[in-house]
């Protein structure tokens, strides 16, 4: 039993769905496919949440009828007008629309899965429903049935127990060799949606290797595989044709965006190898994550993340930063959800790089009632895996280095926000 995981950019038009179905016409010998919501249908979706939560009437129908037209345009290309399948898309749509019509609750997150998750049902619906109209036999699955997990809502984790008996249950390859089902959510034991974190469909397509002992876990990007670099942000990124599952690990912590960070540890415990694939040339060789003792220098590995903000906290009385200090500031961070990046104490000073979100205001409004707190919103965190003088020297050349980090493979730069010119 293999997993294929495809992402959004991978179905976003009728002419990428037809893709998906000639790559995997090769692979349905007891096959799972995990896709995504179409293009950029989360972000939209995402925008309907902001609507509906701020009960803006007008803007939430303006939203939803957006998200429509644009599947509706697919299925015609895909379908046709009288297909079969309009009735079951239709009926998602309904379901939706009745939920924007209600009043939302005071929990943000609840909302928003409640209402995002439909981005991944309308996607997996459409293409099930077109490779059974090509005479690719498939077995739709409503994820949610099958993976549970708790109630942390944007963020949930999921019940092993439970998942891996009900997957079992649901995933039989008697009758059917090809499965089609969703990523990135689940449901709590009372059916209530769920998302396992922004990118989450990678991790949901480890965790069906894991508990159905996968021979490995596919996905297929937009990319030739796992590079060393952005290349929309640095034009001499190259691939890596393998890494270790130790080595990926370390780059998605640090911010890689071809992996999701829980993608990795489900399929190291039993060693399923992942491959990432290019869906633009499948024939091409992509990189395979897996266990490896492979030693010696790497190529350096350069990760950038935007919209960071850099937060320093200094007790008010200019005593030291103590433990109990930390302790506090630390748990202000959890009680908010969010996540440091880079971190750095002294005696007076503690430092924090993290990602902009809307709970921040939150987060820096608590931290100034006990601390002295200053932040900036105008910087990049720069990582440089595996450096060297010049790979440094090409990353920090002409920036304002606000702070860093330096370890033995390891060297991470603050710097203020300005334009990334490689000549």
């Amino acid at each position: 039993m293999r997993v294929f995981k495809f992402g959004g950019a991978s179905v976003k038009d009728a002419e990428g769905v037809r893709n998906l179905a000639e790559i995997i016409k090769n692979y349905q010998e007891n096959l799972i496919v995990v896709i995504s919501a179409m293009g950029k249908t989360t972000n939209a979706m995402e925008n309907l949440v902001q609507a509906y939560f701020d009960r803006n009437e007008d803007e939430v129908e303006k939203r939803y009828r957006l998200v429509k037209h644009y599947h509706q345009q697919i299925v015609r290309e895909l379908l046709g007008s009288e297909a079969a399948y309009h009735h079951r898309i239709n009926e998602l749509f309904e379901r939706l629309w009745n939920k924007l019509k209600s009043t939302p609750s005071l929990n943000y997150d609840f909302e928003y899965d409640q209402i995002v998750p439909y981005g991944e049902l309308l996607s997996t619906t459409i293409v099930s429903a077109y490779l059974n109209e090509s005479g690719q036999s498939n077995e739709w699955v409503d994820i949610r049935e099958v993976l549970k997990t708790d109630d942390i809502y944007r963020d949930a984790g999921v019940d092993w127990e439970l998942t891996h008996q009900m997957m079992n249950e649901r995933f039989q390859f008697n009758k059917v060799s090809l499965y089609l089902t969703q990523g990135f959510i689940g449901s709590t034991i009372n059916s209530l949606s769920t998302t396992l974190g922004r990118e989450g469909s990678d991790y949901t397509g480890a965790i069906i290797a894991h508990v159905m002992d996968g021979e490995y876990l596919a996905i297929w990007k937009d990319v030739p595989g796992v590079l060393n670099a952005d290349p929309r942000w640095y034009p001499r990124a190259k691939k890596l044709d393998e890494l270790s599952y130790w080595e990926a690990i370390e780059l998605t912590y640090y911010g890689a965006q071809v992996i999701h960070p829980k993608t990795l540890k489900p399929l190291q415990n039993k060693e399923i190898p992942l491959y990432v694939n290019s869906f633009i040339n499948p024939e091409d060789k992509g990189t395979v994550i897996k266990h490896s003792e492979l030693e010696g220098e790497m190529d350096p590995v350069f990760i950038l993340k935007t919209n960071q903000v850099i937060i320093t906290v200094s007790p008010k009385d200019f005593s030291f930063i103590m433990e109990d200090n930390l302790s506090e500031i630390f748990g202000v961070f959890s009680k908010h959800r969010v996540k440091m990046n880079l971190m750095q104490i002294s005696a007076l000073n503690f430092s924090v790089c993290v990602d902009e979100k809307r709970s921040l205001d939150e987060v820096i409004s608590e931290l100034s009632d006990r601390f002295l707190t200053r932040y900036n919103k105008d910087v990049e965190l720069v990582t440089v895996r595996h450096y060297t003088d010049a790979a440094v020297a090409e990353m920090i050349a002409d920036k304002e280095v606000i702070d860093s980090q330096i370890s033995r493979r390891t060297a991470r730069y603050v710097v203020k926000k300005s334009d990334w010119n490689f000549n």
